[in-house]
């Protein structure tokens, strides 16, 4: 005769300490659980309304400017500093950590159009509209913290003259070359006062420049004219160019994909394009409802930010449509500069209305350590979401959005133009013959022409 006894050890599920952890044993045969997607469906959607309730992105304002906000910079070196120039010639360094201004920068007699770090955080370049380029040296980080008092004054260290205004300046990722973007592109050393090299391919003036962050010798600048040109030091010339409808204000590089980069129109959408590939762009980004005027890449490379004159801030994922954040506050003017922070959990913008503002890249993110327990519960809770992100109520709460009314109705006639564009173009095709009339998607019909 067999006998079935059921048998277990104290010491199996007893604590050791009275600080311990219960155990807890559990049987994941599927077999057993009839009710397991309906069960993970209910935590898929109460894990999407808690990120809604949790959503608390602003973390603060900083204030110290009497100008409006123009340009941003951060040192690769340092995680909590970030410069800032204003409309009115002063640069700022702040703290981010406790926010916080521990240095300006005075001298400039005009706007400050650009700011860039050395590769080596020991040098700030800054450019602005008096027509000069001033050569800063970067204070010792020590004085970031809280119990240090010194004079917060620096002066500059060399000032280069020139006969036109700057209006967009960036440093090499490695070397000692900076670029200055106005009448033309020049290319300056820290010790050479005139420039090293100096690019015109009939463009107007220059608005923006950007070295690539993988070849060195690479830089792509924005004009006035509507162009965006690709220019390589290696040959002292112009490499490519493409002409578009409306005026790119900005352009950033994927640092994770260095041949890839976004610009940012006036025209309210950003255009990714891949430099060995200019006729079509790889992905259009839109849900700006007037110019974005900045552009900034995560460290990451899998997502950027973007400021718009619409007073609106949105985080874009590289290949994505649709931005899956959108930050405005009611005092918060338009937007002219956003960056990411180095160790991408943070955005900074600069506004009209003279402040910087700190937001978390992530809405709902829990701010400080995380026990490994918790970490576990929000991955698993993230993995959840992500798995029943397709069905509708989920993905209707996730979706969710809460905009400015004059965002919305902005937005709304944006979309009725657009499906009003859609249907004339389909009614002219249909009574037309057959291929006369060709079908043009939108990631080539903004591109009028590319020269080589």
């Amino acid at each position: 005769m067999r006998v079935k006894v059921i048998s277990r050890s104290a010491d199996e599920f007893t604590r050791e300490r009275s600080q311990d952890l219960q155990r807890v044993f559990r049987n994941f045969d599927p077999g057993i659980r009839s009710q397991e997607k309906a069960v993970e469906y209910v935590r898929a959607l109460n894990a999407a309304k808690l990120e809604k309730i949790f959503a608390r992105p602003f973390l603060g304002a900083m204030d110290g400017h009497i100008d409006a906000v123009s340009c941003m910079a951060k040192n690769p070196n340092h995680l909590k500093g970030i410069f800032s120039g204003s409309m009115d010639g002063d640069i700022h360094l702040w703290d981010l950590a406790n926010r916080r201004t521990v240095c300006q920068f005075p001298g400039h007699q005009g706007a400050v159009r650009g700011l860039a770090v050395s590769t080596d955080g020991q040098i700030l370049v800054s450019c602005g509209t008096d027509s000069t380029v001033r050569l800063w040296k970067v204070p010792d980080p020590n004085l970031l913290e809280p119990d240090h008092s010194e004079d917060n004054d620096s002066r500059s260290l060399v000032v280069y003259v020139s006969k036109n205004a700057f209006w967009a300046i960036d440093h090499q990722w490695e070397g000692d070359l900076f670029a200055t973007a106005g009448a033309k592109v020049d290319v300056w050393n820290h010790s050479r006062s005139q420039p090293v090299y100096s690019f015109e391919w009939g463009v107007d003036t220059a608005i923006s420049v950007r070295f690539n962050p993988g070849e060195p010798n690479i830089l792509a600048a924005s004009a006035s004219d509507r162009s965006i040109t690709i220019y390589d030091l290696r040959l002292a010339s112009p490499a490519r160019k493409i002409i578009m409808r409306t005026k790119t204000n900005s352009i950033a590089w994927n640092p994770m994909e260095p041949m890839n980069f976004t610009a940012a129109n006036e025209d309210g959408n950003c255009y990714s394009y891949d430099a060995r590939k200019l006729r079509e762009a790889r992905c259009v980004h839109k849900d700006h409802v007037s110019a974005v005027m900045d552009i900034d890449y995560s460290p990451t490379g899998r997502e950027f930010v973007t400021g718009s004159y619409d007073r609106t801030v949105r985080i874009f994922h590289y290949n994505g449509g649709h931005s899956r954040e959108v930050y405005h506050t009611k005092r918060m003017q338009r937007v002219f500069c956003v960056k990411f922070t180095c160790d991408a959990s943070y955005v900074v913008s600069g506004s009209d209305d003279t402040n910087l503002r700190l937001w978390k890249a992530r809405a709902s993110e829990q701010l400080g350590v995380l026990m490994p327990r918790e970490r576990k519960k929000q991955q698993y809770l993230e993995a959840v979401k992500n798995r029943y992100k397709h069905l509708p109520e989920v993905k209707r709460i996730v979706r969710h959005r809460h905009l400015p009314k004059a965002i919305y109705k902005a937005s709304s006639l944006m979309r009725l133009m657009a499906n009003a564009a859609r249907k004339k173009d389909e009614r002219r095709r249909a009574h037309s013959a057959r291929g006369s009339i060709p079908m043009e998607p939108l990631r080539k019909r903004r591109i009028i022409k590319e020269v080589e």
